[in-house]
């Protein structure tokens, strides 16, 4: 990367560059003259650019131009055209093995009888459909502030309540999914004690997953339909004495030393602009090599957001076959895409757009760069458990609360969130650290942001620099500080699984 304080160029073979400022029309940079206003974070070509001819950032295909661009203009969604791409994959071609670190890191976590280890210590209330959300909501909300103060070690009874569970097929991959998810949760390590709430007549029976997943009752995990209960009221009633009966049992949990290899930390990004893959996302993917230096797993996400960058992944894949299962994701999202009449670039959104990201080729870019150097190890399907330690993928949407459920459901105990805009997100039951791209949204948003990654564009800071802090606030949070969503008390209405599949 290389700029001055007006500009910023990530590649020779670049023929665009992004301003750090806004330029006036008649301003020169890189030799050139403005023609147009070019806002803060947008592109400007420094050589004329014929129609149809490519445009590179980051020395990658981002798009063609729609017309001719004469040198000094403002490049955007005006003149900048998306065109599906045919890339020539390769695999393990780019293999930088993580070289183990030479000090073992820990953090204060909650072990748990299955060798895991979590950095919350909820009791969670699941619902199998929506029928049930509100029971669900009125247990957890019982549990208030004066009452859970008698148990300090106890972060909270959450209910995690969702808009699907029955209109559905009862086999199939939506049904899967969420079977996974609810999985994924009710043995989740940030959890502690788990109730289950069903209607009773759903698609998705309660019974069906405990057998489906090996899952037995006992003091900490049960499960109970209205129907059966015979009645809302009574049903409340029940699932607030089977979760007062849980409290104690998850107050004798206690933080203790765990290695960082008990860490799995979800990859994530929203609300991005042009910054995002210029100094928080490349921050973010050094924590992430530090992180499975230690053992521990990244887990990237979003597959539509890494569309047109998937090929840089693939090489770094640490067998042919990982690569492979990847390229197949992005084959089921283009066929996904044009059987629901979408297009893979109806993502960036208006407000990517306005922070000067033009195309999905652009914004998959940036987004790849959370996952840092290292080999990518697994890839698994939404909300499947991720069993390899170090880099890895799971397939989801773009949209963050989706997306997130799925990585929590594989077993993300921690989230990082990196974002250009500005994001109020919080995801229970892991916590969320906020990390901003640029030093004027950092600062508008304050309250709101964790980390600053804008002092690598503003402030001299190096990547490394930055990638330390957040990888040093990972094992803040992982060990019982607050992150600023978890202060303002997000996290409780950000349960979103993926429907995928006809609503019927």
């Amino acid at each position: 990367m290389e700029g001055s304080e007006k500009f910023v160029r990530l590649n020779e073979r670049d023929n665009i560059v992004t301003a750090i400022s806004a330029l006036d029309e008649g301003e020169i940079i890189e030799g050139v003259t403005a023609i147009d206003r070019i806002p803060r974070g947008h592109k400007i070509a420094v050589t004329g650019i014929a129609k149809d001819e490519p445009i590179y950032k980051y020395a990658q295909l981002i798009g063609y131009a729609a017309e001719d661009i004469v040198a000094g203009s403002h490049v955007h969604t005006h003149n900048l055209e998306f065109r599906n791409v045919e890339m020539a994959y390769e695999f393990s071609t780019d293999l930088r093995p993580v070289a183990p670190a030479e000090n073992v890191d820990t953090f204060m976590g909650f072990r748990r009888q299955n060798g895991r280890s979590g950095t919350r210590n909820y009791i969670a209330v699941l619902t199998s459909v929506n029928c049930s959300a509100s029971a669900a909501r009125m247990i957890a909300n019982h549990f208030t502030p004066e009452i859970m103060a008698n148990y300090p070690n106890v972060d909270g009874v959450v209910a995690f309540v969702h808009g699907t569970g029955c209109g559905m097929a009862g086999d199939g991959e939506g049904f899967e999914a969420l079977q996974r998810v609810m999985w994924g949760y009710a043995r989740h390590p940030n959890v502690a004690g788990v109730l289950m709430v069903g209607l009773g007549c759903e698609i998705n029976q309660i019974d069906w997953l405990l057998e489906a997943f090996g899952i037995t009752q006992g003091p900490l995990f049960h499960a109970m339909n209205i129907q059966d209960v015979a009645g809302f009221r009574r049903t409340v009633e029940a699932g607030v004495e089977k979760v007062s009966a849980m409290l104690p049992l998850a107050n004798e949990f206690v933080r203790e030393p765990c290695p960082v290899s008990d860490l799995m930390v979800a990859l994530q990004c929203g609300g991005s602009d042009a910054w995002s893959g210029i100094t928080a996302n490349p921050a973010l993917g050094y924590a992430c090599d530090l992180l499975t230096a230690q053992g521990g797993t990244g887990v990237l996400a979003e597959t539509p957001e890494i569309y047109g960058a998937e090929h840089l992944l693939t090489r770094r894949a640490a067998t042919p076959e990982i690569g492979k299962k990847l390229v197949g994701l992005i084959k089921w999202w283009e066929d996904y895409t044009l059987r629901n009449k979408g297009s893979m670039d109806n993502n960036p959104s208006p407000g990517n757009k306005k922070g000067g990201l033009t195309s999905i080729l652009e914004k998959s870019l940036g987004a790849a760069a959370k996952g840092g150097t290292s080999p990518l190890n697994g890839v698994y399907k939404y909300a499947e458990p991720v069993t390899a330690s170090g880099f890895t993928f799971m397939d989801s949407p773009g949209y963050d609360p989706a997306s997130v459920t799925g990585q929590i459901a594989s077993g993300c105990n921690l989230v990082t969130f990196t974002t250009g805009r500005g994001s109020a997100f919080g995801a229970k039951p892991s916590p969320s650290i906020k990390i901003a791209t640029n030093t004027v949204m950092y600062d508008r948003m304050i309250e709101d942001m964790d980390i600053n990654a804008g002092t690598i564009l503003t402030g001299g800071d190096s990547i490394e620099k930055v990638g330390r802090e957040i990888y040093d606030k990972i094992l803040a949070v992982a060990s019982g500080e607050e992150s600023k969503s978890e202060a303002q008390g997000l996290g409780d209405f950000e349960f979103v699984p993926w429907q995928i599949g006809a609503v019927m």
